[in-house]
């Protein structure tokens, strides 16, 4: 694989930064990912931070060197974040636990496919243009779908994220054949609330993500003023060779298969254990497995 890569996070107007994002790769396989704690409960850096070390941490156990079933991989990593996120409020006794949203892609085998539950977005810009990009589960965007009923409903509340008491609803992209100089974006709300698509789209395609990215969110920064959210983005650019003369290039042609490189750090946190790597543990991913497999049987006894 071949490709550029660039991710920053920035405070807007608020107390704290409550985003997490990342990205780490195999020699064949590549993971992007990318968390905004949810404001309103306690902790929604914890419950970022617990989630994109969760997906990370099962990466590393997966991709040896590539994932053997990437959309078995996104669903059972989102729900193993889900209940560590619980886990870690069960433990510490808290009565409302942190929440968080996640958007997260795997790239592998030359395609893309993604997930993600809250309003946290994907973007995959192709030619200067959005070709693809997540719908956010949010009552705006279901209004937006001309769903009837909605008036009176506050609709940028989300109605489903990691971390709450009921089980999350996400989607899960189908697979998409990357082409050379494809962008793909991942975001918090701070920047796609201020920015339209459209300029989103124009901006990555007029420059190497490098330049691009840190200008969209001074963008978006500058645009909000004072009631900036926190802005933060991590994107990628598919096979562009000239991205290989940048210090974002990664090539992982020359690597062996048992490397594993990351740049999700875990950041000490009060409330955090030291090593939510051991945290992981066997009983939750089994959990999560076990949840896909009962929900495969109950669509195949649907369609007979």
């Amino acid at each position: 694989m071949k490709f550029s890569v660039f991710q920053i996070s920035r405070r807007g107007g608020r107390e704290k930064n409550e985003d997490r994002m990342g990205y780490c790769y195999t020699r064949e396989a590549g993971l992007f990912v990318l968390a905004d704690g949810m404001g309103g409960h306690p902790q929604g850096e914890l419950a970022a931070q617990i989630a994109i070390q969760t997906v990370s941490a099962m990466f590393q156990r997966q991709a040896r060197p590539a994932l053997k079933s990437v959309p078995d991989f996104l669903t059972a990593s989102l729900l193993a974040a889900h209940h560590q996120i619980l886990r870690h409020g069960s433990r510490h006794g808290m009565v409302d636990t942190p929440r968080t949203t996640l958007v997260a892609a795997v790239v592998q085998d030359g395609r893309a496919q993604w997930i993600h539950c809250g309003d946290s977005r994907l973007y995959l810009v192709r030619d200067g243009e959005v070709l693809m990009r997540t719908r956010d589960h949010s009552y705006q965007e279901l209004r937006n779908a001309a769903i009837a009923g909605l008036e009176r409903i506050n609709r940028n509340v989300l109605f489903t994220c990691l971390g709450s008491p009921t089980k999350p609803l996400f989607d899960v992209s189908s697979p998409l054949l990357l082409e050379h100089g494809d962008r793909i974006l991942l975001c918090s709300d701070g920047l796609w609330g201020t920015l339209d698509d459209a300029t989103i789209a124009r901006q990555m395609a007029r420059q190497a993500v490098a330049q691009a990215v840190p200008d969209l969110v001074e963008d978006a920064l500058r645009k909000a003023g004072n009631s900036s959210d926190n802005v933060t983005v991590v994107a990628m650019e598919w096979e562009t060779p000239d991205a290989f003369e940048t210090t974002q290039g990664v090539s992982t042609e020359d690597i062996q298969e048992d490397v594993f490189a990351s740049t999700i750090q875990c950041e000490p946190l009060d409330g955090l254990d030291d090593d939510l790597d051991d945290e992981l543990d066997d009983e939750a991913i089994e959990r999560s497995i076990a949840e896909i497999n009962e929900a495969i049987r109950r669509s195949a006894e649907k369609k007979l």
